[in-house]
């Protein structure tokens, strides 16, 4: 029976150690009904505070894939070296046949048989079993089956050097949600099963908490989903209860995620802005432009001409007016634009920015385009207006200004795309110094070190191709939507908000867009405690442990808003009518972590 088990340690162990050398993250299947994965701890919330971004294995229950019904059965093989004999040859047809589960648990019995195996197949005092290289963390999705209502068993390598000289062995029981807090584990206890494993000589106690701050809101028991979503962590020691506020010693940090285009939001406006700069930026690329909703009624031709009219009035006028034409055409706010946005409006908007401000909103084609400079460039020929434009202006329009100033006009044909690509130019060239201005503007006594974190000039490039000029435009904004969020909504001061400034300056310079970026910020938790101290938090932990080093024990509870395992199906003690945030008492989920250490030596 012995040398039996022996023998499956050894072959599970050959299929984690194969799956470890792979580049491929591709999942495995081992004896038919376990699916093995490769991948990143803190993809999991309840393991992210052991296993963080290391690199861990996870075991669960391998469901069978629905296929088209005319395609031949396909045979599951527990050997994770098969060239993917059983991927999908059908590509993205045949994934819309497949049923779509979500993880899947093993029974507790089975679980604990993978970490029996894992555990012998790194133990080195076992004769049958060769010193082997250490494993990467296993975990396996538990299905709740015992008293203990265990969801998760895990197994962690010690190593002193290069051998591995003993096994941590964690299991993850949960609790439905309950809003008895009376019925919740108290400190003591949580301190009495940490003595129970591990009877320590002391014991340290640290709490953690996670607040919202900005996201999803609940309006008359109707939840509207945000994509944008700022959270707060505290950690603190010298935990006195469960569920305490954290104190004003703890270290915060800042998780913010926005994502552009939220209505809320002070930069809605330069969204939409944005949006009709990247139609015309898609439409060059693809050669198809799906164009959008004019916001003017008037067409664009006539916009044009009211424009120019207007500015040959002024210059017949007096003198003095003909030098402001910025000041006597500024175009009247929409009735309906944010109090916020006069945080982002410049007074000093040049000729061509004012031409792209009406073009914007009122082009529906290609032709619109194309006729409005038409015109345009007409009045510049025979002289009918003297526009001003800012010295670093560097779309061809401007240059095209700038000539007109000596009465020579390089012929442009406005035809294909050239209409177009020249209304990118100045789209790009007023968006840039929108932003540029507000940075500048509203972090006056940062402002030497932000332009030298600027340089040189990656922002504010046009040496580079319109679409690259267009995707770092999107950057600009992107982190614009973000120090503005923590501006108006959270109200950081310039110091954190220069620190926010710089990091998400330099990220960008480096990585590609993307608004599911999660970027980080530490604050004095007394800079936001009017926000979280009279709220409940979304998490809260507390985690006694012992021990030094490799060999460090934890006990940790987690209480949470919502389950921290997507693989059971939790029971509630409180009606379905009460939800979170129309409650008195809110209902929290029990997460325990225990952990056992077991040494080889």
């Amino acid at each position: 029976m012995g040398s039996k088990v022996i023998s499956c340690a050894k072959e599970f162990y050959n299929v984690l150690r194969c799956l470890q050398d792979e580049e491929s993250s591709d999942p495995c299947t081992y004896e038919e009904d376990v699916q093995i994965l490769k991948m990143n701890g803190d993809r999991i919330p309840v393991l992210n505070m052991y296993c963080g971004n290391h690199t861990v294995f996870i075991c669960e229950k391998a469901v069978p894939k629905k296929n088209k019904p005319d395609d031949p059965q396909i045979t599951e093989t527990s050997n994770c070296t098969d060239d993917d004999v059983d991927e999908d040859e059908d590509g993205d047809d045949a994934n819309t046949f497949q049923t779509e589960l979500g993880p899947q648990p093993l029974t507790v019995m089975k679980a604990r048989q993978l970490l029996s195996w894992y555990t012998l197949s790194q133990n080195a005092n076992v004769t049958a079993v060769d010193n082997n290289t250490a494993l990467h963390s296993l975990w396996v999705r538990c299905d709740m089956s015992d008293p203990a209502g265990t969801t998760w068993f895990g197994a962690e390598t010690i190593c002193m050097g290069n051998k591995v000289s003993g096994v941590k062995l964690y299991s993850v029981t949960c609790r439905g949600s309950t809003v008895d807090k009376k019925s919740l584990l108290t400190l003591e206890e949580l301190k009495q099963e940490h003595k129970k494993r591990h009877h320590p000589s002391s014991m340290t106690i640290k709490g953690s908490a996670r607040f919202n701050l900005f996201g999803s809101a609940v309006v008359e028991n109707t939840t509207i989903e945000s994509q944008s979503n700022v959270t707060v962590d505290f950690k603190w020691s010298h935990v006195e209860s469960i569920l305490e506020t954290p104190p004003l010693s703890s270290t915060a940090t800042l998780n913010i995620k926005v994502a552009s285009g939220d209505m809320r939001s002070p930069m809605f406006e330069m969204y939409r802005e944005l949006e009709f700069l990247q139609t015309l930026a898609d439409g060059l690329r693809t050669g198809e432009t799906e164009w959008m909703e004019p916001l003017e009624s008037t067409s664009a031709v006539n916009l044009t001409k009211s424009f120019l009219e207007e500015l040959q009035s002024t210059a017949k006028t007096l003198p003095d007016q003909a030098a402001k034409p910025a000041e006597t055409t500024k175009q009247k706010p929409d009735a309906d634009t944010p109090i916020f946005n006069s945080l982002l409006e410049r007074g000093d908007l040049d000729f061509v920015e004012q031409l792209w401000v009406r073009m914007r909103k009122s082009v529906t084609s290609y032709q619109d385009i194309g006729d409005c400079l038409k015109l345009v460039i007409e009045a510049l020929r025979y002289g009918d207006i003297k526009p001003w434009i800012h010295r670093d202006s560097s779309s061809s329009l401007s240059k095209l200004i700038l000539q007109s100033y000596h009465q020579q006009i390089d012929h442009v044909s406005l035809t294909g795309v050239t209409p177009v690509h020249m209304l990118l130019e100045m789209g790009l060239d007023k968006m840039r110094k929108d932003y540029i201005n507000y940075l500048i503007g509203n972090l006056l006594p940062m402002t030497v070190n932000l332009c030298i974190n600027l340089s040189p000039c990656y922002y504010l490039s046009t040496e580079v191709d319109l679409q690259e000029q267009v995707i770092r435009l999107r950057k600009l904004h992107h982190l614009l939507e973000i120090i503005v969020t923590c501006s108006t909504f959270l109200g950081l001061p310039y110091d954190r908000l220069f620190l926010l400034t710089q990091s998400c300056l330099q990220h960008y310079k480096t990585y590609p867009y993307d608004e599911e970026h999660e970027f980080k910020l530490q604050i004095k938790p007394a800079l936001i405690s009017h926000f979280y101290q009279k709220e409940q938090p979304v998490v809260w932990g507390a985690e006694v442990s012992s021990g030094h080093g490799p060999r460090e024990v934890r006990t940790s509870l987690q209480l949470s808003d919502r389950p921290l395992v997507d693989h059971v199906i939790f029971e509630t003690d409180y009606p379905n009518e009460t939800v979170n945030g129309d409650s008195e008492d809110p209902a929290f989920f029990s997460t325990m972590v225990c952990c056992s250490l077991t040494n080889f030596a």
